[in-house]
């Protein structure tokens, strides 16, 4: 036992109120701390956004240019970016233990592109998420799709799970080669989601009307990276993107395609957490660019 500490406590501070923190993530205020240390991960608490470095696309597309060799393409990526969204598979095989980012695991899957793919199932069993400690679980979810029911299930029973044990959940939307990507689909699906319980949102930014579909959505947005484009396109979508109320993206293939994929994480980084203006980020990214040379 500890000996007794005769000194009578003086330092109350009964002139000084408690301090509370305001948890500045959209939409959750009310959430449980274990859930808000996981978001907090995920965010950047000074800027209240994230850089996703997305690499799952092999869950259904296999090998994906770029993603050959994640071990030789992708880790050296990692130190930049905020959040790893990920697979298990590629988790407990290539990233290290030692890896302090915050890690978004891809807990939805079931069918190829030989297939249709809004024929998902659950992937992943919740005590596996736990097991590998991630921060958030992301879930497909196909508004509009054939099995659009089939997906919302999906994403509701993880929302369920995953407030059990303190897990956020992410629900990415897909759109049908079929559906019309516009600000009225957007709203439909990102609000749909997040009514259901999603703790935030992976989207598409579409030029005319983005600011409507993160104002009409009550958590988070951050914008999926899409196909390939030229960088200085990738890095204006993500600025206006930001600038019209996203809270970060989740870029994969323009960045892991680009010509110098460290050059333009950091360039990203510059748009995400510094608004730094397209043209600014182009030129970081070719400066970055000649320096690797």
């Amino acid at each position: 036992m500890p000996e007794a500490d005769d000194n009578e406590a003086k330092n109350f501070f009964v002139d000084v109120p408690q301090q509370a923190e305001a948890f500045q993530l959209k939409g959750s205020q009310s959430l449980d701390w274990g859930m808000k240390n996981r978001l907090a991960r995920i965010f950047n608490p000074v800027s209240g956004r994230t850089v996703m470095l997305a690499f799952d696309h092999g869950y259904f597309q296999g090998p994906t240019t770029g993603l050959e060799r994640i071990d030789i393409t992708i880790l050296p990526l990692a130190p930049y970016a905020d959040t790893l969204m990920l697979t298990r598979g590629i988790l407990r095989s290539i990233v290290p233990p030692s890896s302090q980012k915050a890690v978004v695991l891809r807990v939805t899957g079931g069918a190829s592109i030989l297939k249709e793919l809004s024929n998902e199932e659950i992937a992943v069993d919740i005590e596996d998420a736990i097991r590998l400690n991630v921060c958030a679980m992301a879930v497909q979810v196909f508004i509009g799709g054939e099995y659009e029911k089939q997906s919302i299930g999906n994403m509701t029973r993880m929302i369920d799970l995953g407030t059990r044990y303190g897990i956020p959940t992410l629900a990415v939307t897909a759109v049908g080669k079929d559906m019309k990507r516009d600000a009225r689909y957007f709203r439909l699906a990102t609000r749909l989601c997040a009514e259901l319980g999603a703790h935030y949102l992976k989207t598409y930014y579409v030029p005319e009307g983005f600011e409507t579909v993160t104002a009409a959505c009550p958590v988070p947005i951050v914008i999926a990276g899409g196909k390939k484009i030229a960088e200085l396109d990738a890095l204006t979508m993500a600025y206006r993107a930001i600038q019209e109320g996203a809270a970060g993206v989740d870029m994969g293939r323009n960045i892991f395609q680009a010509e110098a994929p460290l050059a333009m994480i950091q360039a990203v980084r510059a748009v995400v957490h510094q608004n730094e203006k397209p043209e600014k980020a182009l030129e970081l990214y070719r400066s970055l660019k000649n320096k690797q040379k």
